[in-house]
């Protein structure tokens, strides 16, 4: 197996569209070698515990409704020619991610992280649910068959916070400044939402340098 580490955040719609984007050329080679795992980094570390007013924020951060209109027409674009449905104006609250990333991290430990993700990212785009709210979390986990009340007792606790934001940290000083970024083998980071035949590219070199190796 070859690992990918995707770094992420599940409120950022390039991470969403990215996803959606390997999945389809994941789906087109049933035998990829890639052994996946989601990474924390957060789009807005200094936002509130409790998110903020989406309408509010965007205005705030892009300086103005029109401004944050224009920001968000590419991803509008982009998403409608992926494939991807999003349903920004669904979308009521931006939340604070570190929980999510928390729930993330639990889901690696026993073995559901990509499930855990793609919920979170249809609850968040699609559903305009929440996902800054742990019953939201819990409900979230239970749908990939984790215990939801063993994961609503831990967010009520500090488990596992430290260690999450100084992995992302970690990433920061590595040089990631924006998401999602993958890095294949440990060695080759990609930036960015690639497009499908990107990666099929990618996989079928992978694997045909695995079949000489093994040869």
């Amino acid at each position: 197996m070859v690992k990918l580490d995707i770094i992420s955040d599940p409120i950022c719609p390039w991470c969403f569209i990215g996803k959606a984007q390997l999945d389809r050329a994941l789906e087109s080679r049933p035998e990829h070698p890639f052994e996946i795992e989601w990474h924390p980094f957060q789009l807005n570390p200094d936002m509130p515990p409790e998110g903020m007013d989406r309408r509010a924020y965007l205005e705030a951060k892009f300086g103005g409704k029109e401004a944050a209109f224009q920001a968000y027409q590419p991803v509008v674009e982009h998403a409608k020619k992926a494939g991807v449905n999003i349903e920004f104006d669904k979308i009521a609250r931006t939340p604070n991610t570190l929980d999510a990333h928390r729930l993330i991290h639990w889901a690696g430990i026993e073995g559901r992280q990509t499930p855990v993700v793609a919920a979170l990212f249809r609850a968040y785009f699609q559903d305009g649910r929440d996902i800054g709210d742990r019953e939201v979390l819990a409900d979230i986990a239970d749908s990939a068959g984790m215990d939801a009340g063993v994961v609503l007792r831990l967010l009520e606790t500090e488990e596992d916070k430290a260690g999450l934001l100084d992995k992302e940290k970690g990433f920061r000083e590595m040089g990631v400044r924006s998401v999602p970024t993958f890095i294949i083998n440990g060695q080759h980071a990609v930036p960015g939402a690639q497009p499908v035949e990107l990666w099929q590219k990618v996989i079928d070199e992978i694997s045909e340098q695995i079949r000489k190796d093994t040869e």
